[in-house]
């Protein structure tokens, strides 16, 4: 991922609610099943890591990329902002390939 597509998913992260929380349970299989039917359905999927989660973040975040075969795109304060592409190109939702920015 370059970091111009990582700037566009950021922005558009900044307009999503989380549809997954983490919290004293931590990365259960349950939660990783969550996070794969998110991903699924919006291809890029914000996740809130609560309090009472003693994890470190950035290891949290790896893991459930590793466990979702997704990348992430950031970890901001106790925010994980995931992304995968639709497996089915047709199907794709967000658009990285063609993603251009114009100098004028």
């Amino acid at each position: 991922m370059t970091s111009k597509q990582r700037a566009f998913l950021k922005s558009l992260a900044m307009n999503i609610d989380p549809s997954v929380h983490i919290g004293k349970e931590s990365l259960t299989p349950e939660v990783v099943k969550s996070v794969q039917e998110a991903l699924s359905a919006r291809e890029l999927v914000k996740i809130a890591v609560l309090n009472n989660c003693l994890d470190d973040l950035k290891s949290l975040a790896e893991a459930v990329s590793e466990r979702t075969r997704s990348q992430v795109v950031q970890v901001i304060g106790r925010k994980i902002v995931l992304y995968k592409p639709a497996e089915d190109e047709k199907n794709r939702k967000i658009d990285l390939v063609h993603l251009t920015f114009g100098k004028g």
